[in-house]
Parts: C-alpha cells; sequence; structure tokens
C-alpha cells in the first residue's frame, strides 16, 4: 500500500476518537440517571464501587463535555471543511469516500451520544422542576 492510501486510511480515525470521548458523557452522566429512574438505584451504586473512577469521572463532568464538544468541533472541521477533495485513483478514491461517510456517521452518531449525556446531566433536573406543581 502506498504512502498516499495509508494517509486517507488514518483519516477514519476521527470517526473512532469522537465516538469514543462523547460515549464518556453517557458514562458519567446519562446511565447513572437512568438507572436510578428506572428504580435501579442498587445497580449504580454498585457501578461506583465497582468502578471508583466513575465518580471521578462524575466531579468533573463540565471538563468532560467542554474537552469533548471542542473534539466534535475539530472532527466537524476536518470532516466537513471546504476544499475536501479524494484521489483522483479510482483505488484510493474508493477508500476516501468509504472513510468519509464512515467519519460522517461516527460525527452524526457521537452528536447524538453527547447531546442525550449533555441534556441528561444538565437539562432533566431544570426541565423537571420547572414542570413540577
Amino acid at each position: 500500500m502506498s504512502k498516499s492510501s495509508t494517509n486517507y486510511i488514518d483519516k477514519g480515525r476521527w470517526g473512532w476518537l469522537v465516538l469514543f470521548t462523547s460515549l464518556s458523557t453517557l458514562i458519567c452522566c446519562a446511565l447513572p440517571i437512568l438507572l436510578v429512574t428506572l428504580g435501579l438505584g442498587a445497580v449504580s451504586a454498585s457501578l461506583f464501587s465497582t468502578f471508583p473512577v466513575l465518580v471521578s469521572i462524575t466531579k468533573h463532568k463540565l471538563l468532560i463535555f467542554a474537552i469533548t464538544s471542542v473534539l466534535l468541533g475539530l472532527s466537524a472541521w476536518a470532516i466537513f471543511r471546504p476544499n475536501r477533495a479524494c484521489p483522483s485513483d479510482p483505488d484510493l478514491a474508493l477508500i476516501c469516500e468509504r472513510s468519509h461517510r464512515f467519519n460522517k456517521r461516527a460525527w452524526f452518531t457521537s452528536v447524538i451520544v453527547w447531546l442525550i449525556g449533555f441534556s441528561t446531566a444538565y437539562l432533566a433536573l431544570p426541565l423537571f422542576n420547572w414542570l413540577s406543581p
């Protein structure tokens, strides 16, 4: 495989990085709230006692959301930037287009995951308090 073809394959790693970082927002905020809402508070407590790193992640949720939003913005620029072009070689162009489609799907999935985590971490309780009599 030539050097130029590996450059186009490496660009597919943006999708994995963004998807992984946005999943941390679900783990820190959405998962415990969902478990408690479903009446599984004991499961949530056992998760936090089994994996103490979840406590530190939850304590720094503002930092986690800030970092993941910056990464989502950077990856959006990398994926949707103007003047993005694939090479004229048919094999490399096919690899480039496949990786671009994958990155777009992973980015949109990551944005949805981030929005779910953000809404449960920051919007659910104020909305509940506002709607309750």
